[in-house]
């Protein structure tokens, strides 16, 4: 059964920077493409960042250029690296594989508010 544990979020003025991290357990982590996902209040939630198992990046429209997502295979760890955060930025970040696993990890709530 794969878990996923994200850290890292807070509250950050805007144009701040945060650094989010996953760690998964329970699976094979480098044979899957992972993602960060995030939902705001009264949204759905949506697919921020995604990066294949050989490093191909993809990214929503709304965060290309400010946001970085990478992993660690050798820490079974994702990250994302947000940059010039917005308020509409604002949302609890997850992150799962690409399709997702129908468990979710609790998340990790990034609030951009000056």
């Amino acid at each position: 059964q794969v878990q996923f544990v994200e850290s890292g979020g807070g509250l950050v003025q805007p144009g701040g920077s945060l650094r989010l991290s996953c760690a998964v357990s329970g699976s094979i982590f480098s044979r899957y493409v992972m993602g960060w996902y995030r939902q705001a209040p009264g949204k759905q939630r949506e697919l921020v960042a995604v990066i294949s198992t050989g490093g191909r990046l993809d990214y929503t429209d709304s965060v290309k250029g400010r946001f970085t997502i990478s992993r660690e295979n050798a820490k079974n760890t994702v990250y994302l690296q947000m940059n010039s955060l917005k308020p509409e930025d604002t949302a609890v970040y997850y992150c799962n594989a690409r399709p997702t696993f129908s468990q979710w990890g609790q998340g990790t709530q990034v609030t951009v508010s000056s």
